[in-house]
């Protein structure tokens, strides 16, 4: 017990806790936007990935870190552009049209990589994103080194989260997002078009994507393999039935995730006689818990998955 608390404890775990949640705000709320709008985006590991790799190639061929985190966000959505032209306006499974952008942009983000970055012993690597401590915050005890002096991106994150809970429950752009979302005709009739919307949220949503994945190579990491989003494009996915589709839940989602996650890495160090394993699944299973018991409460947006046809009913 004493352990436990001191690992909960440690300003170091809190930091983490912050680092590893910002992939999966970014992520969460791209595809949260999506789903208001009525639009599964289930290519979301794919952008993510692709993401990762051009904005890490940018930065490597000479761009700075915002640029290269900007040109991740064009070229997720310019995915959720194809997207939007396969689910929005041709009407197609958006299960199917998903996995095939996820398996599309995976594998064009290998060979992209593979065509520029010839096969070598060790990636190359850039300089990523310091570290940045708030004046007057990050003095402060424990909470000042564990919070305020993150990366820009995390606190880019965080901000995009409370200014999406605002524009979708505040302003008339959020309202004819989710009324597109719930009925689309409905939205029809009052003035706003429902293609315009969809298409521009799935671009909007996508674009949050390919910046998840591009804090992974120019803030958490330093260089880019393949396999690195490492499936948190549907932890994503997950976690925006967990946060009921609300942006302030979805970052209490991410973060306690990604607090499942920091534990047990830490936790792997100091148990001794347990394979490794075991370890790496507790967040998933604690994660399938919570999804289990908040998916009851939630409430799915009426038109998700269903395309929309003008003049139907």
């Amino acid at each position: 017990m004493t352990l436990l608390f001191d690992i909960i404890a440690s300003v170091g775990l809190w930091g983490a806790v912050l680092r590893i949640a910002t992939p999966l705000i970014f992520g969460t709320l791209g595809a949260l936007l999506c789903e208001r709008a009525g639009v599964l985006n289930l290519g979301i590991e794919g952008i993510m990935t692709f993401g990762a790799m051009i904005g890490w190639l940018s930065v490597y061929h000479g761009a700075d870190l915002w640029t290269g985190l900007l040109v991740a966000a064009i070229a997720g959505g310019v995915f959720g552009l194809l997207h939007s032209g396969l689910t929005v306006t041709l009407g197609l499974s958006q299960h199917v049209a998903g996995l095939g952008v996820t398996l599309f942009a995976s594998s064009f983000s290998y060979y992209v990589f593979r065509l520029i970055v010839p096969t070598a012993g060790t990636p190359p690597t850039i300089v990523p994103f310091q570290p940045i401590a708030i004046p007057g915050l990050s003095t402060l005890p424990f909470i000042g080194p564990a919070f305020f002096t993150q990366t820009a991106p995390t606190y880019l994150a965080i901000l995009i989260a409370l200014m999406m809970a605002y524009i979708l429950f505040r302003t008339p752009l959020g309202l004819a997002i989710r009324m597109t979302g719930e009925n689309p005709h409905a939205a029809e009739a009052q003035g706003v078009n429902p293609m315009k919307v969809r298409y521009g949220a799935v671009i909007a949503g996508s674009a949050l994507m390919g910046m998840g994945g591009a804090f992974l190579t120019l803030s958490a990491f330093n260089s880019f393999f393949p396999t690195m989003i490492q499936g948190r494009g549907w932890i994503c996915i997950a976690l925006v039935v967990f946060s009921s589709w609300r942006p302030g839940r979805a970052l209490f989602g991410a973060l306690l995730f990604a607090f499942f996650d920091a534990f047990q890495l830490r936790l792997q160090t100091v148990v001794e006689g347990v394979p490794y394993q075991m370890f790496l699944m507790t967040p998933y299973i604690l994660s399938i818990v919570a999804l289990a018991v908040m998916a009851r409460r939630a409430r799915v947006p009426q038109a998700l998955m269903r395309p929309y046809r003008r003049g139907e009913r």
